[in-house]
């Protein structure tokens, strides 16, 4: 059933269960549907508490906007101290400061990256009315080898820069899980998540390698399952087929949707079904074959059909998707093929294009379509059947 971004954040609220989980293409929405349920639950009003993503009463949530509160200064006129910046806001000034987790944040920032690379907060203060105010207004990074090699005041990568940001809002998550299982309020440390409802996390760290991304599911997977059953419930988003499949295992209640996008601009929650993970190959694999069927081919259904190559490549210990290609007299692989899929799967332009593909395109896209459903490993029957009747002769 179609609806907008604000009717089905309604039914993820309105369905009251513990877990939600939503697997989605990147730019179907994810990002705008937590902010939608950000409002409904917790709506906008004028305090930075609220811009700062961090509505302490109702509702946590991590999103794209929540890394907007950190840039970097790189000391361009000195090149000595690059910092990242914090923007002002009391989202990280309660965490490092009120609760005093900063070490915790050091702790989970190197479990997912290196344990040698260390941040370190640095307090700064305002005068407020006559007052000071502090706050933790940059980050530093060195590399901590224990003798003379270490390097000072470093700039990291941008994933790791995302693993940070991620750092910051788990060890809140940790915090406020832990002040929770404790069943009486007046025995708690501190009463600020009592009526905490929800927490909404919506693709956290997808540039983490399969290890560490299995880690962070699992570890995310545990510290559900230690909450409270009446304590917050839980949305979670996500592109990522192996991190939805490794939340998908270990948590075994809750609710699994497939959000995708309409042509008429409005959006479907599907549900998958709760005894089995989401197998993203195949749910390529259909929408190539209707696609197929329905002569839609567009140029983004090359990128599927890469996918599928890659994906099986690696499991079968190719050292290039290409090698499942269709071969030449001589018994290699087709650069022409290979060179289309190049193509029409990656551009630097690619938002200023045409999505349609010409007639040839399509017939070469079918070819190679034909040519993966006669390979078994690729395609399991049903759709090599279907395929083969939609397209008998190539």
């Amino acid at each position: 059933m179609s609806k907008t971004l604000t009717e089905i954040a309604q039914q993820l609220k309105e369905a009251d269960k513990k877990v939600q989980l939503i697997y989605a293409f990147n730019g179907t929405g994810k990002t705008r549907l937590s902010r939608e349920f950000k409002d409904l639950i917790a709506p906008k009003n004028d305090t930075d508490e609220e811009e700062a993503g961090l509505s302490r009463d109702k509702i946590l949530y991590y999103n794209a906007f929540t890394e907007d509160l950190f840039h970097w200064d790189n000391d361009l006129e000195e090149d000595i101290e690059k910092k990242l910046r914090i923007q002002p806001n009391t989202f990280t000034d309660w965490i490092l400061l009120e609760q005093g987790q900063d070490q915790n944040v050091v702790a989970n920032f190197q479990r997912l990256t290196n344990k040698q690379l260390t941040p370190s907060f640095n307090q700064h203060y305002r005068v407020v009315d006559g007052r000071r105010t502090y706050h933790i207004r940059d980050v530093t990074f060195s590399i901590e080898t224990g003798d003379e090699d270490g390097t000072e005041s470093i700039k990291i990568s941008k994933g790791e820069e995302s693993v940070f940001v991620w750092s910051v809002f788990y060890t809140i998550l940790e915090e406020v899980v832990d002040v929770l299982s404790v069943p009486e309020a007046g025995d708690r440390g501190t009463n600020q998540f009592d009526n905490l409802e929800y927490v909404f996390i919506d693709d956290p760290v997808s540039s983490l390698d399969d290890s560490h991304l299995i880690e962070l599911a699992q570890r995310l997977a545990a510290l559900i399952k230690l909450s409270p059953q009446d304590g917050p419930k839980f949305v979670i988003t996500t592109h990522n087929p192996l991190f939805f499949n490794v939340l998908f295992n270990a948590i075994k209640k809750g609710l699994k949707y497939r959000l995708t996008y309409n042509e008429d601009g409005t959006f479907s929650l599907e549900p998958l079904r709760t005894d089995s993970p989401f197998s993203y190959h195949l749910h390529l694999l259909e929408k190539l074959r209707l696609a197929s069927e329905q002569n839609g081919f567009e140029k983004y259904h090359y990128n599927f059909l890469r996918n599928i190559l890659e994906k099986t490549s690696t499991f079968l210990g190719y050292d290039d998707w290409a090698d499942l290609l269709p071969r030449t007299a001589e018994g290699t692989s087709d650069p022409y093929l290979k060179r289309i899929i190049d193509i029409s799967s990656h551009s630097k332009h690619s938002g200023y294009e045409l999505s349609e593909l010409s007639q040839d395109d399509k017939r070469v896209l079918k070819f190679l379509l034909t040519d993966a459903a006669n390979k078994q490993y690729v395609f399991p029957e049903k759709y090599r059947m279907a395929l083969e009747e939609d397209h008998p002769n190539g």
